[in-house]
């Protein structure tokens, strides 16, 4: 075991060597820490950020292009029925949040993040190419059988490209800035995640119109164009990256450090089942008679720190993906038909992006850099907060809106309307009323969505920053599972009674019910998130740098020699 001021000075060299190094490629390691830029916008990286986020938009174009009708496409184009379209489109979005934790730990272990993205994209193209191939008109030469195995063949390839390139873009992207400060990041995530929404809001008015009212050819060939554009974009900048080379297996060694700091806990001496847990993993370190390298303990703590906060993100996805399933129901059930002119209950949807679209620059541009200049610490987990406060306050006006409809129905006040070749009883309340939830969870995501990839890049190890970033975009799919989980089980309790919550018509039903519960729900969800918060010590990389070895050749990660750790005690 070394003494204290051998480690120092072990420390002091190896700091020391980093320096000379990054000088040479003309950075300072500590230009991150104080030459903080409050906005990326100024940086030198700025082209080439400006590159990853229109490749962002053209790939969000593609996705929601694709995705948005994949049930019409089936039914009306592949003479699939409505029940297997609906399953094949739940097989495709599972496989979008579940690849990225492999793509992810690949980047991070064995390809790179730049290699990845590259790789992910260009399968992303041939996906996206077949689509208009089997959707035009002389296509109907081949067979039905022909083009759903086709189709298939296309969504398995679309999902592995979104999966490698939505886990490491991001990242990657940060990374460029890493020189930049915290200000240029944080400002950096905003864009990116305005990007992402403009991407979808686009795929939705425009190419959803085109391939619903034109034709699925034109619009499957504007998404096989825009992800042709983000391959283009992808390259054009490639000599300017700022990559560095994959940390190997990273998560591997977490396993292993996890895995024998409980078997000591069951097994251990006596003296060693006396100590806490942190104890515990400090104790298996090689600088303290240990057998693991001290930066892989450092880096199994930070991981265990960050999936609490994690954990809460899923039923947080579950309340924001309300907009796409109960809000639509209850907007059905609305009045959208004004004389002749109706209002697309999708439209609503919109509202959610226009939040965004508008109040990400405000923050970026306006809040955040007051705050910075005030000395205010609004800090990631702070943000976070907010957004989850929005989200239940969102649920609850949705509570409300159902509430007054129904009250408007049984005072006689209602009329029938006629939604793509269906009729439902509607409350003559104007479906403008919803426009309160789709904002407040619109804002909710800002704060939330938007700030929980940020914290996913800024506190992983930077050996695991692909797969974290997987892993957070995994907790929005086990929200949608959450979410269909909790239908059943809602609907298998209230049956029980003869009353179904959520019955085929919502008119017979308590879809207020639904709303409460989720935002009870959440409310316990946020006191645990308050807890994990109070718990949690922010960790503030000093520099960026692959894994050193000393004499004996014994690892040593300078991420967890030069760390910085801050308990946010201001939290509450």
């Amino acid at each position: 075991m070394s003494t204290t001021s051998e480690s120092s000075t072990e420390t002091s060299s190896l700091i020391e060597k980093n320096t000379k190094t990054s000088a040479k490629n003309n950075c300072s390691p500590k230009d991150g820490l104080e030459d903080d830029n409050s906005s990326f916008w100024k940086t030198g990286s700025r082209n080439v950020l400006l590159c990853i986020l229109f490749l962002q938009l053209c790939e969000r174009v593609t996705f929601y292009s694709i995705s948005g009708n994949i049930v019409l496409f089936c039914t009306s184009e592949l003479k699939i029925d409505s029940p297997t379209a609906a399953t094949i489109s739940l097989a495709f979005h599972g496989c979008c949040y579940f690849v990225p934790v492999f793509g992810g730990y690949i980047a991070d272990t064995v390809a790179g993040k730049f290699n990845i993205i590259l790789a992910s994209a260009v399968l992303y193209l041939i996906g996206a190419a077949i689509l208009p191939v089997i959707s035009c008109e002389y296509a109907e030469d081949i067979s039905y059988e022909m083009k759903q195995y086709l189709f298939g063949v296309s969504l398995l390839l679309v999902a592995i490209g979104t999966g490698g390139v939505s886990a490491s873009l991001s990242p990657f992207g940060a990374q460029q800035l890493e020189e930049s400060g915290e200000g240029a990041i944080r400002s950096f995530f905003s864009w990116i995640y305005w990007f992402i929404n403009m991407g979808s809001a686009i795929a939705f008015l425009l190419v959803g119109y085109i391939q619903q009212e034109i034709s699925f050819f034109l619009g499957f060939l504007i998404a096989a164009i825009c992800i042709l554009l983000a391959n283009g974009l992808l390259l054009y900048q490639c000599h300017n990256y700022v990559t560095y080379p994959p940390e190997g297996s990273a998560l591997t060694n977490i396993v292993k450090v996890v895995t024998a700091v409980s078997f000591r806990c069951h097994h251990g001496n006596e003296s060693n089942k006396g100590m806490n847990l942190k104890d515990r993993f400090d104790y298996s370190k090689e600088s303290n008679g240990g057998k693991f390298p001290d930066g892989d303990v450092e880096n199994t703590k930070t991981v265990l720190r960050i999936l609490p906060i994690f954990s809460t993100f899923v039923l947080y996805w579950t309340l924001h993906n309300q907009m796409y399933s109960t809000f639509f129901l209850q907007g059905e059930r609305l009045r959208v038909k004004y004389n002749h002119f109706t209002i697309p209950v999708v439209v609503l949807n919109l509202s959610n992006n226009v939040v965004i679209l508008m109040l990400l620059p405000l923050l970026d541009r306006f809040l955040y850099p007051i705050l910075d200049q005030l000395g205010i610490n609004f800090s990631q987990l702070k943000r976070i907060s907010i957004g989850m406060v929005l989200a239940i306050l969102g649920m609850i006006i949705a509570a409300i809106v159902e509430i007054q409809r129904k009250n408007i129905m049984l005072q006689g006040h209602y009329l029938q309307q006629n939604l793509s070749k269906e009729v439902f009883n509607a409350s003559d309340l104007s479906v403008l009323a919803q426009i309160p939830q789709f904002a407040l969870i619109g804002a909710s995501e800002v704060f939330a969505g938007n700030t929980g990839q940020e914290f996913a890049y800024s506190q992983a190890p930077y050996a695991l920053q692909s797969v974290l970033m997987g892993l957070y975009l995994f907790t929005s799919g086990l929200g949608s599972y959450m979410g269909s989980l909790l239908v059943v089980v809602v609907n298998r309790i209230s049956g029980a009674s003869g009353n179904e919550w959520l019955p085929n018509e919502p008119n017979h039903g308590h879809l207020e019910y639904v709303f409460f519960t989720l935002a009870g729900l959440m409310t316990l969800n946020f006191f645990f998130y308050l807890w994990a918060c109070g718990r949690y010590e922010y960790v503030q990389p000093g520099v960026k740098t692959s894994n050193k070895y000393d004499e004996d050749g014994k690892s040593i990660s300078l991420d967890s020699i030069i760390i910085q750790k801050e308990k946010d005690e201001s939290l509450f």
